[in-house]
Formats: structure tokens, C-alpha cells, sequence
């Protein structure tokens, strides 16, 4: 049957409809491109100066992997543990990358610089070691019920041999303000720690 109503009027009810669907739909969605004021890395406190190197073979080289993370760290933010069982993000808290890569290369460059041995930590497959640094890093973030920033990793050693050996680092930074900057830098320093703590691992034996 053909609409006998006026055909302006029609393409009137037609756009207003489609703008409350764009109004409605603007509440649920984010368009903005706008970045993050300043992104948060991590930057290690022992470093090789420029034009030092190293050499070695694959015998005596280590290579450093990246650490598996669950879920909530597979993320360039920042979880705060708000209760046993409630996990938040971090306001303006957002990594340059995800943290299990800059912890990789934070944790190389530190060996590197600790132990004076050869470090590898790309990712080209072709490079290969006879020993290597890996595991899962299984706190990275904000405890809301203590102020406190927490580094956890839990670090599996492989020798030339095929010998195993695994341990448990951990830095707590307490009395941190649940802000980015503040954040940002209790996590450097706690990354750090738990760094030199395998590094010694590392150079001990």
C-alpha cells in the first residue's frame, strides 16, 4: 500500500531517527584518536655504555626470552588489585609496550651490564644460545590494598647441558600514590630489583 503522508515530512522522521541512533550509539563507543599525555617505559638503572661490546659463541652466549604473562598483563596498562577478587586499570597508565617486553629488555641489558657476558635478547630465531633466561612474570602492577607496587617473575635456567634450574623474584615498593607517575616509577624500580636479583642468580652459578 503507498504511504499517502508527505515526503518531506517522511525524510524528516527518517533523519531524525538515524541522529538519536548516532547520539546513542556516540555513549557506548570511543572515535577519539586523542593519545595518552606521556606513555611509561622501563629503564635500566645498570647500563652498558656506548661503543662497549661483547663477544662470544653460541657455548657461552645467553639468550633471554620473553616472559609469558596471563591475560591482565598481556596489556599495555597497568592492573590494580582492588580486592581478592576485583582487578581494575590504572587511570592514564598506559606502557609504550607491552610490560612483558620491556622487562625483557631491561633484564637483558642488566645481565649484560652484571655479568660481561654476551646477551642476546632479539627476537631472530637464526640467533641462537646454548643457555637461556626464560618464564612468566606473574606480577607486574598496583596493589591498591597495600600502596604498593609488585614485581613477581618466576625465571626458568637453562644450561648447555640440558639442566634445569627455576626460582621465584620478587621487589615490593610500598607507599606508592595511586597515580601513573608515581606507579611508573615504583614499577621501574621494583623491575629493576627483581633484574639484579637474577642477574647475581645468573653470575653465581
Amino acid at each position: 500500500m503507498k504511504d499517502k503522508r508527505n515526503p518531506p515530512m517522511l525524510a524528516m522522521i527518517r533523519n531524525g531517527a538515524a541522529a538519536m541512533a548516532v547520539i546513542a550509539l556516540s555513549g557506548c563507543i570511543s572515535l577519539s584518536s586523542e593519545p595518552p599525555e606521556s606513555l611509561l617505559t622501563l629503564t635500566a638503572t645498570a647500563s652498558a655504555p656506548a661503543g662497549t661490546g661483547t663477544a662470544g659463541s653460541r657455548a657461552t652466549a645467553i639468550k633471554v626470552l620473553e616472559p609469558e604473562t596471563s591475560a591482565r598483563l598481556s596489556v599495555a596498562r597497568v592492573p590494580v588489585q582492588v580486592d581478592a577478587t576485583e582487578i581494575a586499570y590504572l587511570k592514564d597508565a598506559v606502557w609504550v609496550e607491552k610490560p612483558s617486553r620491556l622487562f625483557r629488555t631491561l633484564l637483558a641489558e642488566t645481565l649484560r651490564t652484571r655479568t660481561g657476558g654476551l646477551v642476546i635478547d632479539g627476537d631472530d630465531p637464526g640467533v641462537g644460545a646454548a643457555s637461556t633466561i626464560r618464564g612468566t612474570l606473574r606480577e607486574f602492577g598496583y596493589d591498591a590494598r597495600t600502596s604498593s607496587v609488585i614485581v613477581r617473575f618466576d625465571a626458568i635456567r637453562s644450561e648447555p647441558d640440558g639442566a634445569l634450574q627455576t626460582r621465584r623474584f620478587e621487589s615490593v615498593q610500598p607507599g606508592i600514590l595511586a597515580e601513573a607517575g608515581p606507579v611508573g616509577d615504583g614499577l621501574n624500580r621494583a623491575a629493576n630489583d627483581v633484574a639484579g636479583q637474577v642477574a647475581d642468580w645468573v653470575a653465581g652459578g
